[in-house]
């Protein structure tokens, strides 16, 4: 169980029992029940992660790039990723700041979205992963640790065979709404 190291044992048991019984999906799907969010297009997820932003970080500098990306979590173990890239321009120093989100999270509910966008808009003002980092995620999502938490059982449900929970509810391509 990759994805929960670190919790406590007793925990890892209850989580390991709910994998042997498949009784993970029944508790996710409990949890999360409403459709999917509607943020499927890149634009789409860049307005959504810009409006965050302006309600909880209106002096953190603008963003360059929000972006689904199909090959973040296979390739760099990461569901989202946060970068600034500088160049020099003239006589000047200009910045892009990027983030990107695994495509994972377009087939989730809209708490995880929001969960991964909060960590990845809190990497904007602290860039380690240290208490006034967890902090800053807390003040823009309250519910930040669980929602984590919970997304960790996805992935452990996912990784130990499990089908995706929420996938049969998207649209299909070029399909009407």
């Amino acid at each position: 169980m990759k994805y929960l190291a670190g919790y406590p044992p007793a925990l890892l048991a209850q989580v390991q029992q709910l994998v042997a019984t498949e009784g993970l999906a029944p508790l996710l799907r409990k949890r999360y029940p409403g459709p999917l969010h509607e943020v499927q297009t890149d634009r789409a997820l860049y307005d959504y992660v810009s409006e965050l932003k302006s309600d909880f970080m209106r002096k953190a500098p603008p963003l360059s790039k929000v972006a689904f990306d199909s090959k973040l979590h296979v390739i760099r173990n990461a569901l989202g990723t946060h970068t600034t890239v500088s160049r020099v321009q003239g006589s000047k120093l200009k910045t892009k700041r990027e983030i990107r989100v695994a495509s994972l999270f377009r087939e989730v509910p809209l708490e995880w979205l929001r969960m991964i966008v909060v960590h990845e808009l809190a990497h904007m003002k602290e860039r380690d992963h240290d208490k006034s980092f967890y902090a800053l995620c807390e003040h823009m999502e309250p519910d930040y640790h669980r929602l984590e938490f919970d997304v960790r059982l996805y992935l452990t449900h996912l990784d130990s065979g499990g089908e995706r929970l929420w996938a049969s509810s998207l649209p299909a391509p070029g399909a009407a709404p």
